[in-house]
C-alpha cells in the first residue's frame, strides 16, 4: 500500500510562504497549460484552489505540488488550528462544528488576504468534510465576485486512507481520526459545480498529474468563456 508520507518525508514542514506579488505567466493558454508544470495563466478572476478530503488523502503533498507547478502561494490549513483543536485531535477526539467555524473563517480570510496582496491565486488545504464547511469558504465569492473558489476533492476508500495515516510519523492526526472523519463526511454532490474530483487510489505521481490536469482544464474553460 502506498504511503504518500514516504514520498513527502522531505516536505514534512510546509513550504515557506511565497511572496504575495508573484509573476503570472502571460503566455497563451495553449502553451501555458500543456506543460505538466506551468504557472497559472492570467485570467479575469482570482482563484482559491482548496485541496480537500479526509485525513490521509494527501492534501498537503498534492497542494504543495500544485502550488509549485502554478507558482502560487500555499496555505497549510492545519497550521491555523487553535491549540485546543490540535489537543483534541491528538487525543482522538473528533472536532465538532463549534471547533471548526473560527478555523474555517480564518482560512477564508487568509486566502482572500493573499489575493488582495497581488496574487492571482492561492492553494489552500482544508478537510472541508461537510457541505456547510465548504460553504464557509464559498462566501469569499459573495464578498468579491472576482474571486472564484474551487474545491479539489481527493477521495479513496477508508481502508486505503487508514493504511496511509498509519504509516505517518509525528502527525497529530491519528489513524482513529480517519474513521471519525468518514463518519461525518458529506461527499460533494453533482450540484456543487465548483468541485473537481480526484481519485487518490493510485500512485502519488498519478494523483499529482491528474489533479494538475483537471485544474488546468478548469482554467481553460474559464479562458474560453472570457474570450
Amino acid at each position: 500500500m502506498l504511503s504518500y508520507e514516504n514520498r513527502s518525508s522531505n516536505m514534512a514542514q510546509p513550504t515557506p510562504a511565497m511572496p504575495d506579488h508573484l509573476p503570472i505567466s502571460t503566455s497563451s493558454s495553449s502553451n501555458s497549460l500543456t506543460n505538466g508544470s506551468s504557472r497559472q495563466p492570467k485570467t479575469g478572476h482570482s482563484h482559491i484552489w482548496l485541496i480537500t478530503g479526509p485525513a490521509g488523502c494527501g492534501k498537503s503533498t498534492v497542494a504543495q505540488y500544485v502550488a509549485k507547478a502554478m507558482n502560487l502561494p500555499y496555505i497549510e490549513g492545519d497550521e491555523y488550528h487553535p491549540q485546543s483543536n490540535i489537543d483534541k485531535m491528538a487525543q482522538g477526539i473528533p472536532l465538532n462544528d463549534a471547533d471548526r467555524w473560527d478555523w474555517l473563517t480564518k482560512l477564508r480570510d487568509e486566502s482572500v488576504k493573499s489575493l488582495n496582496s497581488g496574487s492571482q491565486g492561492v492553494v489552500l488545504t482544508c478537510s472541508a468534510l461537510k457541505r456547510k464547511y465548504r460553504d464557509v469558504i464559498r462566501v469569499a465569492s459573495y464578498y468579491d465576485h472576482n474571486v472564484l473558489v474551487h474545491f479539489v476533492y481527493l477521495h479513496a476508500s477508508e481502508e486505503t486512507l487508514l493504511a496511509r495515516v498509519g504509516a505517518r510519523k509525528g502527525h497529530f492526526m491519528g489513524a482513529n481520526m480517519v474513521h471519525s472523519q468518514f463518519g461525518i463526511l458529506e461527499p460533494p454532490t453533482k450540484d456543487e459545480t465548483d468541485v473537481i474530483q480526484v481519485d487518490v487510489s493510485g500512485s502519488l505521481e498519478e494523483v499529482e498529474r491528474d489533479a494538475l490536469a483537471k485544474i488546468n482544464t478548469a482554467i481553460k474553460k474559464e479562458l474560453a468563456r472570457d474570450s
